[in-house]
């Protein structure tokens, strides 16, 4: 949910200072519904919306209500019942609230999604419909907290909400070619910070690739990034020997997904050339990469692929193995 978070900010910041904005957060949910709690969104006076809290069916009302805390200042809980109008025989608990963050707020958000850090929300409120000046929501960076807007002051004494948010998700993509293109925009509409390690010689440029967060040219030996749990990687140079040298490079990573291009022979020639020339790797490494990448849908063109690839991803870090919703019984989310 950090990346949502992050679009909030971003429009935020590009409208002008003195336009009003309210935060909805789901704070609690009775029931089943289309998204958990500490979903968010942001709704500006002139009745503008960034992200949603739902499929679709709540924003409406969620705008309407919201037009109160407009006026008055007043964060309040808004409760709407969707057993009878969303079919998903949940109740939710939205907190409307003045989104006013200070510069020094901003600050430290940036500099913590720079840095990768992770940080933490607490939303405070009572489980009930109406209007409180206590209610709201206080940001914690490392030894730092910040409320949302200094109009609301929340109170320990209510019920709270906390939630943890992690690094963005990021997809580190070493290769250039046109798949890699497809990946990298599959994977920005995600959400997902992407990376894209080029050869020098290629001469790309950030704008070869729609969505992407950073671009590294680099050649196998030089490459350094900074990988935590929240990383994946995906070597695809369709060169045999740049992705013999790039799985050196990376063999002291313990990334949770590490996808290789290529059949499964290429893959296996991979591996006993790595073996040679580096017997010590652990079989630890080696289980990490799933070679070919991704999931068999019958994906042939690149984009199918890039959908497959993302599947895989998913399921692995999710610990999800893939099936068809329709033979599912219970939850469909977690």
């Amino acid at each position: 949910m950090t990346h949502e978070l992050k679009t909030i900010v971003q429009h935020f910041e590009k409208r002008q200072s003195n336009e009003k904005a309210v935060l909805a957060t789901v704070v609690a949910l009775d029931g089943s519904s289309y998204r958990r709690p500490g979903v968010r969104m942001l709704i500006f006076e002139n009745g503008d919306m960034v992200g949603a809290v739902s499929g679709g069916c709540v924003e409406k009302e969620v705008l309407r209500q919201a037009q109160s805390v407009f006026t008055t200042g007043i964060a309040k809980i808004m409760v709407y019942d969707g057993r009878y109008r969303l079919g998903c025989e949940g109740i939710l608990h939205i907190l409307l609230e003045v989104f006013h963050p200070t510069e020094r707020f901003i600050n430290h958000f940036w500099k913590t999604i720079e840095n990768r850090s992770i940080f933490f929300i607490s939303s405070y409120f009572k489980k009930e419909e109406g209007e409180n000046q206590q209610y709201g929501t206080i940001f914690h960076f490392d030894d730092v907290e910040i409320p949302v807007s200094e109009k609301n002051i929340p109170q320990n004494r209510l019920e709270r909400f906390e939630q943890q948010m992690n690094p963005c998700f990021q997809l580190v993509i070493i290769g250039a070619e046109h798949d890699a293109v497809q990946l990298c925009k599959y994977a920005a509409l995600t959400g997902w910070e992407v990376t894209v390690v080029s050869n020098p010689r290629e001469e790309k440029t950030e704008r070869d690739f729609p969505g992407i967060h950073k671009l590294i040219t680099a050649e196998p030996e030089a490459f350094r990034l900074r990988m935590d749990d929240q990383t994946t990687v995906v070597v695809m140079t369709h060169s045999f020997v740049k992705d013999l040298q790039f799985l050196i490079a990376l063999k002291e990573e313990k990334r949770a997904y590490i996808g290789l291009l290529g059949p499964y022979r290429r893959r296996e020639k991979l591996f006993d050339e790595l073996l040679e020339r580096h017997p010590e790797i652990p079989e630890d490494f080696l289980d990490l990469i799933h070679g070919p990448a991704g999931i068999d849908i019958g994906a042939e063109t690149p984009q199918e692929i890039a959908i497959s690839i993302l599947s895989e991803i998913l399921s692995v870090i999710n610990k999800k193995e893939p099936t068809l919703l329709k033979d599912k019984m219970g939850k469909i989310h977690s």
